[in-house]
């Protein structure tokens, strides 16, 4: 499995409780590298090699949750010279 990029946008993350009651949550899922959350847009990002359905099922006990993306890691560059 390849390293993977998760944005999920949590509505009841409104404060820093919320905020650090979502960070323990998805923070002992094995695989992940980092974790970052925005309280702002309401959204967490987490990255490594987890199971994206693990992380949805952490989240989903705070409240209502949309995931937003998940992709690659990194995007790799593309050269357009031939």
């Amino acid at each position: 499995m390849a390293q993977q990029k998760v944005v999920i946008k949590v509505s009841a993350m409104t404060d820093q409780r919320t905020k650090q009651k979502a960070m323990g949550a998805v923070s002992d899922i094995y695989g992940i590298d980092s974790i970052a959350v925005d309280l702002k847009d309401q959204k967490i990002t987490v990255i490594g090699q987890m199971d994206t359905i693990a992380i949805a099922k952490k989240l989903k006990k705070l409240g209502k949750l949309d995931i937003v993306s998940v992709g690659p890691a990194k995007e790799e560059k593309k050269d357009g010279k031939k």
